[in-house]
């Protein structure tokens, strides 16, 4: 059983800057596939980030440039550097992970059904 627990969620001004990680616990291999995805009131959840086993990240192209998720298999931790926030990136957002995924090809934005294992949301509001 895998545990996804996530932090840094808050209330920021547009144009600032928000950091969100979260830490998987539960599993010790490095084979998995992590990241983020939102949901606002009234939207469907959608994908923001993810970073695959090997380092290798996608981007929903409205947070291009904005965002940049790492991670440190050591640590089993990912992290979300959100900059230059908008009031439109208000939203729930989720911390996710695709156990026995090597690669991208079971690691992507638009496939939320591969993801098993799902932290409980923090919220990021921008005012």
């Amino acid at each position: 059983h895998v545990q996804l627990v996530e932090s840094g969620g808050g209330s920021v001004q547009a144009g600032g800057s928000l950091r969100l990680s979260c830490t998987a616990s539960g599993y010790t291999s490095s084979s998995f596939c992590m990241g983020w995805f939102r949901q606002a009131p009234g939207k469907e959840r959608e994908g923001v980030a993810v970073i695959d086993s090997d380092g290798v990240t996608s981007y929903a192209d409205s947070v291009k440039g904005r965002f940049t998720i790492s991670r440190d298999n050591a640590k089993n931790t990912m992290s979300l550097q959100i900059d230059s926030l908008k009031p439109e990136d208000s939203a729930m957002h989720y911390c996710a992970a695709v156990t026995f995924c090597r690669g991208s090809y079971c690691c992507r934005l638009d496939d939320l059904n591969k993801f098993n294992y799902w932290a409980r949301g923090t919220q990021v509001t921008v005012s």
